[in-house]
């Protein structure tokens, strides 16, 4: 029985007692009688109390034994299970060993060969599939310790290359906020000694050679990114406004139409472009804006 309820058994019983004795009695027929019931309750209420208490004790005591009682059956029954349990592993080691006993004995009683020829096989079998073991988990490190170097050296490749990334981007920022040409192509230059070879840098270079009129310079910047990608546009376009302030005006409507062909939003940036003056009295060049401007 759970704890709890004795208490709550003692509660309802001392408090509904009285009302439980008071409708045992019958109605009273006089007021000597109501004054001698009132007396009687006032002098059972102590014994009422009393059995109560009686009764909560003898339920405590119960419920004590029946506890004791439950720990020693279940401590018995672990003794139990733990005693067969040791049987059993004592059984079975010793028929174990018998079996042992018994093969060695045959083995010894055939006479096929002798326990030291029993003992050198063994340790030589052992020390075989210990050498296997040992080769096959060698290989298995050596794999894997290539595998973990290769992935280090990616991961050290990816962080240099990151680094490269975020160091280029700042430059990049450095020349959007350049005020003169001499500054962008400082900056332009910074970038290139860190990543050789990057096209976007030299043909901005050459945008920033145009602007400093040093048109022969641009063409060559433009022509080292176009002997690369012969298609790129922005180097074509740059190319064209060189060739256009040198006054060579079929080499820079011909870049400026492939540059158009490659990226029609160039069409938009030569209708305004101020290095194409030279060109705006050619009916080849208003063809080539003509859509653009309308």
């Amino acid at each position: 029985m759970p704890r709890f309820i004795l208490p709550l058994l003692a509660l309802l019983l001392v408090t509904f007692a009285p009302q439980l004795v008071a409708a045992v009695d019958t109605q009273p027929t006089a007021t000597t009688d109501v004054v001698a019931h009132s007396d009687l309750d006032l002098l059972d209420r102590p014994l009422i109390e009393r059995y109560i208490l009686d009764e909560l004790k003898h339920l405590r005591s119960e419920q004590q034994d029946l506890e004791r009682r439950m720990t020693v059956d279940i401590t018995d029954r672990e003794l139990a299970v733990a005693d067969k349990s040791l049987n059993y592993a004592n059984v079975t080691v010793t028929y174990f060993f018998y079996i042992i006993a018994g093969v060695a004995s045959l083995i010894a009683f055939i006479g096929w060969q002798s326990l030291r020829e029993i003992k050198t096989n063994t340790a030589k079998l052992a020390a075989e599939q210990l050498q296997k073991i040992t080769e096959q988990y060698e290989n298995k490190f050596k794999d894997l310790e290539r595998d973990l170097k290769r992935k280090s050296h990616i991961i050290t490749k990816n962080n240099r290359e990151i680094e490269i990334i975020n160091e280029i981007h700042t430059l990049w920022l450095h020349a959007q906020s350049a005020q003169t040409p001499e500054q962008k192509i400082s900056v332009y230059n910074e970038i290139l000694s860190i990543r050789p070879g990057d096209l976007e840098a030299v043909t901005y270079k050459a945008d920033a050679a145009m602007e400093m009129r040093e048109f022969n310079w641009a063409l060559s910047l433009c022509n080292r990114v176009l002997e690369v990608d012969g298609a790129n546009a922005h180097a074509l376009y740059q190319r064209a406004c060189a060739f256009a302030c040198l006054r060579q005006e079929d080499r820079a409507l011909s870049d400026l139409e492939q540059a158009i062909e490659n990226s029609a939003s160039f069409k938009e940036v030569a209708a305004n472009e101020a290095d194409f003056a030279n060109l705006r009295d050619n009916p080849k060049f208003d063809v080539l804006i003509s859509s653009s401007e309308s």
